[in-house]
């Protein structure tokens, strides 16, 4: 989304959450819910906490989305930050098609589908820490004709926003700006792929920066960091619906860039 005048890129103690990628999973209906989970990872455990994850835990969730409790499951690294010993680089996105009956004991069963490899080899939380984790409501989502999620996104900038009326917002994102970038990217105004927006059902409290989401899908980590949008593109921007939603935001917007690492969605149904 195009940022607020002078509150680009907030970095704070919630440089902190998110991302999709692969048809970017938050697509998801509105009754399903997903869990964010933001771990720190020491770079020298980077490599092994991937290897491990994508080898073991992908298959895992794979299972689980086959039974039909899952209907997504995301691993991404966040590049760049502040106080990079301290705060969250890693994200999991995981969405539930139903989460009060998911079995999370018989969800995360490493040894059904591992029957003959030792738990040790598998896990991660003895390579990372949980520092975060919330809980979201997807909400819209738009996308380039003709993209293709597993080759195209690949970079995702989370941008979190804090309102005291976040349906106001949403609603305002949803008539503004979701028909501008879907327009702005079928005429080829922006590199921009895709673009969603989610709310922040828990937690939320004064300490809690943010109660919304919005997310921009990109090919390639220059556009990530740029915005898309071309210095010379002949962009008419919705300025009138830009104004509303900044005057609803209640401080600066945060927001991040991170590398999808791996995804797996259900199939959509027919």
């Amino acid at each position: 989304m195009k940022p607020k005048k002078h509150s680009l890129a907030g970095l704070s103690r919630l440089a902190i959450f998110l991302m999709t990628s692969a048809t970017i999973g938050l697509q998801s209906l509105a009754q399903e819910t997903s869990v964010w989970q933001f771990r720190q990872v020491a770079q020298d455990d980077m490599q092994e906490f991937i290897d491990r994850e994508t080898k073991y835990w992908s298959k895992v969730a794979q299972a689980a989305i086959d039974k039909g409790n899952l209907t997504f499951w995301g691993l991404f690294v966040k590049q760049g930050g502040f106080d990079l010993p301290n705060t969250p680089n890693v994200v999991f996105i995981n969405t539930f098609k139903d989460i009060d009956a998911a079995n999370m004991a018989e969800i995360w069963d490493a040894s059904a589908v591992f029957p003959d490899i030792p738990l040790e080899n598998m896990v991660t939380s003895t390579i990372s820490n949980t520092l975060h984790m919330i809980f979201v409501r997807p909400g819209n989502w738009v996308q380039k004709e003709g993209a293709s999620p597993p080759d195209d996104f690949n970079f995702v900038r989370f941008i979190f926003h804090n309102t005291n009326s976040p349906a106001e917002l949403i609603a305002l994102e949803n008539e503004h700006w979701a028909p501008f970038i879907k327009s702005a990217m079928e005429s080829g105004h922006t590199s921009q792929l895709a673009w969603g927006n989610a709310t922040i059902l828990a937690p939320s409290g004064p300490n809690i920066p943010a109660n919304t989401i919005s997310y921009d899908i990109y090919p390639d980590f220059k556009s990530a960091l740029t915005g898309g949008f071309s210095a010379d593109a002949d962009v008419e921007f919705p300025e009138e619906g830009l104004s509303k939603i900044n005057e609803l935001e209640i401080n600066r917007r945060i927001n991040n860039v991170y590398r999808r690492i791996m995804v797996i969605n259900a199939e959509p149904p027919n």
